[in-house]
């Protein structure tokens, strides 16, 4: 009898044994579901929530740098981020289809977008997961879908003249501050911490547009406890602020990319500054 059981029990162990490995192949190999995925995916990481991948789950970047939606990382800056590219139409049910894009390079290569931004790899992900390329030179972002700001590294120009971060002529990128999609945001240099001072009807909200968002997710170069939400009572919106200042828009910034408000006011930058990531808190009231 003894003998007998211990027969079972062994019997029992090899079996549960074989499951367990039969269970871990299976979890570590592709599925047929990973195999019938194209385009652009989404993915859920622990640190930064939805991120954008490839078929294969391979991590997707944003250039501060292309905020125009114009892809500026050629030749040698390449070999680090690769471009990426797909022309099959994401099967990610989760993902707003509308967004995805193209744009045909200089060297007439094709380069699929989000939010218009043009999509890179970083050359450091070994495997799918990794995300080591985001905040690298403050300007590779992780691709998200639900930024609620983001960041150009862009040279300001009004007039046709080129202008520095401190407003007087000359060439050089500046780092400010941008929609999801690339739009200049400004701030009004008589405004005071949370406070809208400039927005006292609908028609100067038409010439500079408060910008509503919720405070959702930044590149992770912003630090998140700086964005914040005001309500503008003479309108009834709610504005985002960074570091206090309330954001907007400028009307004739036709194009993303545009900055062409700086040159409204007293003086380039004077009354209608970009709101630079480096900015000072608004002052109290």
């Amino acid at each position: 009898m003894l003998i007998y059981l211990k027969r079972n029990l062994l019997a029992v162990v090899c079996v549960a044994l074989v499951f367990m490995a039969c269970k871990k192949n299976s979890s570590e190999g592709p599925t047929p579901a990973d195999n019938n995925k194209k385009g652009i995916q989404l993915a859920t990481d622990a640190k930064f929530g939805s991120v954008l991948t490839d078929k294969d789950g391979k991590t997707l970047y944003f250039f501060a740098n292309d905020a125009a939606g114009t892809p500026t990382c050629t030749d040698g800056c390449e070999t680090a981020w690769p471009l990426y590219y797909s022309a099959d139409a994401s099967t990610d049910l989760n993902l707003n289809k509308a967004e995805v894009g193209e744009v045909t390079r200089a060297d007439g290569r094709k380069q699929s977008t989000y939010l218009g931004y043009p999509l890179y790899y970083y050359a450091g992900d070994a495997s799918k997961g990794e995300i080591k390329g985001d905040g690298v030179g403050g300007i590779w972002f992780v691709a998200k879908p639900d930024y609620s700001l983001m960041l150009a590294n862009a040279q300001l120009t009004g007039n046709n003249i080129n202008y520095t971060s401190t407003y007087v002529v000359g060439d050089g990128k500046t780092i400010y501050l941008t929609d999801s999609k690339g739009r200049t945001l400004y701030a009004f240099a008589p405004d005071k911490n949370g406070v809208n001072t400039y927005t006292k009807s609908a028609t100067q909200e038409g010439i500079w547009p408060v910008y509503e968002s919720e405070v959702l997710n930044v590149p992770s170069a912003i630090t998140k406890t700086d964005v914040g939400v005001t309500t503008v009572a003479t309108i009834s919106k709610k504005q985002l602020t960074y570091k206090g200042w309330p954001l907007y828009y400028w009307v004739s910034d036709v194009k993303r990319g545009d900055n062409l408000g700086i040159i409204i006011g007293r003086g380039p930058g004077l009354t209608w500054p970009v709101l630079q990531l480096n900015a000072t808190v608004a002052p109290a009231q």
